[in-house]
């Protein structure tokens, strides 16, 4: 995607990558604009399957009862990462620790140590998700991501962090149940079938 080009007031002075991602962000409502490794990344707006499967994921989480006490389940909260001096990136779901207000860094992002999961919904970026983001959350000490890969109808449990990528990497087809480690504070089992089929659109 590209972006127009827009005049500084000061042509020897190059933007920050926050700077570039920031004014992309008001030039492009509704777009998900993330840096990951040094690259400022556009997401289109999800459509309705991807904000359906996002409701059928956040409701066993709060029935386990993570949005309560220790824990929030939010949407759209920005994670800074330590890949790079302005890296951070925004995931779909996110359980995090309650006090997490006390940790934002910048950018309206907080520190990764208070997240216990992030989960990822694809678009049509998913080779993002399944690649990049491993790489990235894994580097952040993230314990558990989860991705649900729209395009090949799969949920992705990967656990265990290393520097470069997880440890563990389960992958439940519809018919499957994924179940989630106990770090999260709470068992909690995905129906990869009801989740799927939300993700998928309706003809």
């Amino acid at each position: 995607m590209s972006a127009a080009a827009v005049e500084h007031p000061c042509d020897d002075e190059p933007e920050t990558l926050l700077e570039t991602a920031n004014r992309l962000i008001e030039q492009l409502p509704g777009h998900r604009v993330e840096i990951i490794g040094g690259l400022v990344t556009v997401a289109p707006p999800p459509d309705g399957p991807h904000a359906r499967a996002l409701t059928k994921l956040m409701r066993p989480f709060i029935t386990a009862g993570l949005d309560d006490g220790g824990t929030e389940v939010l949407q759209g909260i920005g994670l800074w990462l330590p890949s790079g001096p302005e890296d951070y990136v925004i995931p779909d779901l996110a359980i995090v620790d309650a006090d997490f207000d006390e940790h934002l860094i910048e950018n309206n992002c907080y520190d990764p140590a208070c997240f216990r999961l992030v989960l990822e919904v694809t678009s049509g970026n998913y080779q993002t998700d399944l690649r990049h983001k491993v790489t990235a959350y894994a580097q952040a000490k993230v314990p558990v991501y989860v991705v649900v890969d729209r395009k090949h109808g799969r949920v992705h449990v990967l656990t265990e962090p290393l520097p470069g990528g997880y440890d563990r990497h389960e992958v439940y087809a519809p018919g499957q149940e994924a179940p989630l480690p106990d770090s999260l504070g709470a068992e909690v089992v995905l129906d990869v079938d009801e989740i799927v089929r939300a993700g998928r659109p309706k003809r």
